[in-house]
Order: C-alpha cells, then structure tokens, then sequence
C-alpha cells in the first residue's frame, strides 16, 4: 500500500472566502501514483473548513449569508472567546462547513457524484494556514 502527503497552503487577505481547491487535489493524487484508494483532505485551522459541494456562485452567497446569519461576525463582545480576539464566528462557523473530507480514488481520478467539487473555507483571513492532503491505497 502506498501512502502520500502534502501541504496545501492558503493565505486569503479578506476574513472570508470559499477556494475552489479540487484541481490541486488531483496534481497531489497525480504525483502519488495512486489509482484506487482514499484521499483525506482536511484544514489543518481551527477557522478554516474542507468541505464538498457545488461550484456555483449563488450556492456560495447563500453560504456567506447562512453562515452569518447563524454565528455573525459583529458584535465581537457577544462571543466569551473574542477576549484579545475577534475570531470566535470563525471557529463557529468552522464547525458548521465541518473539518475534513474524504473522497474514493479511482482508475486515478477523485470518484465525485455530479457536481461535486471539493472547497477550502476561510473563516478568519490575514494569515497563513494550510490543508492536508493525505492519500492512501494501491
């Protein structure tokens, strides 16, 4: 069994965005050599999510939307957390958009359902932070 592992890094300027990352995910599968297996994506930060769905911009709005009207960022003295922070609707919103996927491996190709493309969430922009990709199989 073969098993792989990169880094993926991402350092978004805004506090917020939703990174298309499926096609860097696939040049890690095609270094790998692996053809039939697993692949683990996952945020390695605690305000930034993995996660799989649709590739459309309205889809993307409704996430902004949705997540902020569930955990906003304002005000920041709402949060216990935001003590020498503001970052608190960052970790909330992260639990919601989930830490990690994992995608089937076949004839090396990432194995999606229609539509499916896998995303980078930021939750807390300004610095650096990264993704584990992690693959396993034959």
């Amino acid at each position: 069994m073969k098993s792989f592992r990169r880094e993926l890094w991402f350092e978004v300027p805004q506090r917020r965005a939703f990174i298309n990352i499926t096609d860097d995910v696939q040049r890690c599968l095609d270094e790998s050599g692996i053809q039939e297996g697993l692949a683990l994506v996952n945020a390695m930060h605690i305000t930034a999510s993995v996660f799989i769905n649709d590739d459309e911009r309205g889809l993307h709005q409704d996430f902004e939307r949705w997540l902020e009207q569930l955990a906003p960022h304002e005000p920041v003295g709402h949060y216990r957390h935001n003590i020498g922070e503001d970052n608190a609707d960052g970790h909330l919103k992260r639990q919601i958009m989930g830490r990690e996927v994992v995608v089937a491996i076949t004839d090396g190709q990432l194995d999606f359902g229609p539509w499916e493309q896998i995303f980078y969430g930021e939750f807390d922009g300004g610095r650096r932070k990264r993704v584990l990709v992690k693959m396993i199989g034959e």
